[in-house]
């Protein structure tokens, strides 16, 4: 699509987001919703939709719910309503799903995005509770579809935006804010490729400065966050082009293909009377009273956007490695624990996001895996801090304490890898660098300052880098001045 049809028109685009919470038991049933259990063994009578069962809310479905919502500066509902979903699907076996309809338990919040020349504030109409459907399986078997309903009834929060998002990017930038808000609060692991993160967008696009909005799809089966972004970028693509050749957008469900990159009809687009809503018997409604509130928000931890603020401003760091290092929660807390035993933020940073993130990387693992602990770290970041080891004895240490649990000193002792400032030590290893290197000594005294590193070299060599560059430096300086 060309450039002057983007400049003609807008997309509007609203996203809905389902995080899988990570409560124990699943939302009604007292079952286990850990991953990877062998097919329909984490199962009840009620996730089976056997007649006679009756739901029993999870408390810490609510919770999380409202821990979400107030970090998003959601309105929390005193009284909100559980309502039946009604449609039928082989992995949903009770013919409903259980969710809110009219009343929700968080409303009218919003989530703040920075994008690369401005920040934008999206708005959220809604955060509500509800329970997953089973999942069908198509291509483990040649001719039938199996199903497995150890996800039916695992708790989720459907979060749903207002339809503020202009752009792909704005999109994923979107995205990315909801993963790391519901990992710093530890109520999702936001796993999208696993599927305990799943987005849905609607999608439509309308002239400039025209008010109304333009007939939406919306887009299904996007397993990644760039997945999203590239789905949206077709669909606007797609439809722009449709109403420039004189067609018509229709209302429709589209599934994104993601090794055609494109999308696909699923099926007409439902409305909400389509799927019968009606209050859910069994369940009375949900009370939230200040108490709960006060508990809850004392329970938030400091959020992303506050800690970057705070490393920034307190801890005086750049912007880059406040960013770096507040981008996951738990490696913020890692970092902050190295400090509670050495306070230099700068050093500290350094080697974090040097050396620590190339191990997390190459290893595929996150930081409550690294083998390094917070007080072993500090201590050998002391040990260069206090000129007791260089940079390169450092980077040996490290990679021995990643093989074995010896303390940072102990293995600069073993491996001989300790500084030497004592000056009888060298002195001597200066004058005889010195004496045997005329020619240099008296250019270096002609102005050829820079020989000063050929003077060190050869004292760091002679003492097997033993000696302390920086005192070598101040005597050969101080000797042939």
């Amino acid at each position: 699509m060309s450039t002057i049809a983007h400049e003609k028109y807008e997309a509007v685009i609203g996203l809905e987001v389902h995080a899988q919470l990570l409560t124990e038991s699943k939302a009604f049933a007292p079952v286990s919703t850990e991953f990877g259990g062998a097919p329909n063994t984490q199962v009840t009578p009620l996730c089976l939709g056997h007649p006679g069962t009756l739901p029993v809310l999870n408390e810490n479905l609510v919770r999380y719910t409202i821990r979400m919502g107030l970090a998003t500066d959601c309105k929390i509902a005193e009284k909100s309503i559980f309502a039946r979903k009604n449609y039928f699907y082989p992995d949903l076996p009770k013919g409903y799903q259980i969710s809110q309809y009219e009343t929700p338990i968080c409303y009218d919040g919003s989530i703040h995005i920075e994008m690369e020349d401005y920040d934008k504030t999206i708005g959220l109409t809604r955060i509500h509770m509800e329970e997953d459907a089973g999942k069908s399986i198509h291509d483990q078997d040649p001719t039938d579809t199996l199903v497995d309903l150890n996800r039916a009834g695992v708790p989720l929060i459907e979060i749903v935006s207002e339809p503020d998002i202009r752009t792909p990017q704005e999109a994923y930038a979107y995205l990315i804010k909801i993963k790391q808000i519901v990992q710093y609060l530890e109520i999702c692991d936001g796993n999208m490729e696993e599927g305990s993160l799943r987005c849905d967008a609607n999608v439509s696009v309308r002239l400039r400065g025209q008010e109304k909005f333009g007939t939406r799809t919306e887009l299904k089966n996007m397993n990644s966050f760039r997945n999203v972004e590239r789905a949206i970028q077709f669909e606007i693509e797609r439809q722009i082009e449709l109403i420039e050749s004189g067609g018509e957008v229709v209302q429709q469900t589209l599934l994104w293909d993601p090794n055609k990159l494109e999308t696909r009809q699923m099926r007409t687009k439902e409305e909400a009377h389509d799927y019968r809503y009606f209050p859910e018997p069994d369940i009375p409604p949900v009370i939230v009273g200040e108490e709960m509130l006060d508990e809850v928000r004392s329970e938030l931890p400091e959020m992303p956007d506050v800690r970057l603020e705070r490393f920034i401003n307190e801890l005086k760091l750049n912007e880059e490695d406040a960013r770096t290092l507040t981008e996951n929660r738990q490696l913020a807390d890692y970092y902050e624990g190295v400090l509670q035993h050495l306070d230099d933020p700068k050093a500290v940073a350094n080697l974090v996001m040097t050396e620590v993130l190339r191990v997390l990387n190459e290893e595929s693992i996150d930081i409550r895996q690294f083998p390094i602990g917070t007080e072993r770290l500090a201590e050998l970041i002391a040990l260069k801090k206090d000129d007791k080891i260089n940079s390169s004895a450092m980077q040996q240490i490290f990679n021995h304490m990643l093989k074995n649990g010896d303390s940072a000193m102990d293995l600069a002792e073993e491996m001989n890898l300790l500084q030497v400032s004592d000056t009888g030590f060298i002195e001597p290893i200066i004058d005889d660098v010195i004496e045997q290197n005329p020619d240099e000594v008296k250019r270096f005294q002609d102005g050829k300052k820079q020989l000063i590193g050929f003077f060190i070299g050869q004292v760091m060599q002679r003492s097997k880098g033993k000696a302390n560059p920086q005192q070598v430096r101040e005597i050969i300086t101080k000797k042939l001045n």
